[in-house]
């Protein structure tokens, strides 16, 4: 693509953004990665599962924080880097927040990381145990010091997920109250903070409807910022006769009131077909936890959790998604 009036993505460029072309054949406006699941279940000694990963640019390479399940089965966050975006090197050793509360900072679990880039720093948002699951929430600067600020919101709430800029001055945030179990229900709402600490105004951004996001959805990667609006990819959930079933869909957001919804797709853009999509710890699961988006070319590769398992890369053009999801609205 050419000078800045033809880009839709708004953004930073990301010149070494893992990419493949769409196979030959292939129609589909999401394909996956050849090299899939580019990051297996074992891939350090103490880990029974890595998926569900949240990768953004840093330095000259990439970096991120990931789900690892460990052989006991306790669900840990591990940081991780890599010089291309495929090839992954995670710590063994789970992180340890730093915390000036050890009310806030008595770890019990955490699963299901974001990462995104605001102003100063790396923020973490991820599924955090306290008395029930929540929105935990810190940051780092280097992927090796990690602190912990206040859990965003009480329990029971999952997929917090923040904007990469602040909207009206104020921070803002994705999140799906839940409950004490396996959530039968789940609606997208949006909040917003001064601070970072104090989260309110909460708005209704989307319901689960029909199909394969009948039972519950949430937000997946951060949302992409676009001259179209906010591009949110995200999650819905189907209950089968045998089972839950994850798939991916996509939706355009207002700019300025990201609650309000432009478009919405009601085919999903992905759902669990591969072999290390549908059998795993938690089969027929495709859970998508981060894009990197260039603004220079169009090109979006998002990482995504495969079956509980692994974790796996899917490659789309902006351009393409949006026509899609236009095209395809509810």
């Amino acid at each position: 693509m050419g000078g800045d009036k033809t880009r839709t993505i708004i953004g930073q460029e990301i010149p070494n953004i893992p990419w493949e072309e769409r196979p030959s054949g292939c129609t589909d406006v999401v394909w996956r990665s050849k090299r899939n699941p580019i990051i297996p279940r074992n891939l350090i000694p103490s880990s029974n599962s890595i998926f569900n990963s949240a990768v953004v640019p840093f330095q000259d390479g990439f970096a991120g924080v990931f789900r690892c399940d460990d052989r006991r089965r306790m669900m840990q966050l591990h940081a991780g880097r890599s010089v291309d975006g495929i090839n992954w090197e995670i710590d063994n050793e789970r992180i340890r927040f730093v915390s000036d509360d050890p009310e806030i900072g008595r770890f019990e679990y955490g699963y299901d990381p974001r990462v995104c880039w605001i102003e100063d720093r790396y923020y973490v948002t991820w599924c955090n145990g306290y008395h029930g699951p929540t929105i935990g929430v810190g940051y780092t600067y280097d992927f090796k010091t990690f602190c912990q600020l206040e859990n965003a919101f009480l329990p029971y709430n999952r997929n917090g997920v923040l904007f990469p800029r602040k909207i009206n001055g104020k921070y803002a945030m994705l999140s799906r109250p839940s409950d004490t179990g396996h959530t039968p229900f789940g609606d997208i709402f949006y909040s917003e903070s001064p601070d970072m600490i104090h989260w309110g105004r909460h708005r209704h951004v989307m319901s689960p409807i029909g199909g394969w996001q009948s039972t519950k959805i949430g937000a997946g990667p951060t949302p992409i910022e676009t001259t179209e609006g906010w591009l949110l990819i995200y999650h819905g959930v189907l209950t089968s006769c045998n089972g839950f079933v994850y798939s991916v869909g996509a939706a355009l957001l207002d700019i300025d009131e990201p609650w309000k919804v432009i478009a919405r797709t009601y085919p999903y853009i992905m759902s669990p077909q591969e072999l290390y999509e549908c059998v795993g710890d938690v089969p027929n699961v495709v859970f998508p936890c981060a894009a990197l988006a260039d603004a220079a070319t169009g090109r979006i590769a998002i990482y995504y959790g495969a079956a509980d398992t692994v974790t796996g890369l899917a490659f789309t053009q902006v351009d393409e998604l949006i026509e899609f999801i236009k095209e395809n609205s509810v």
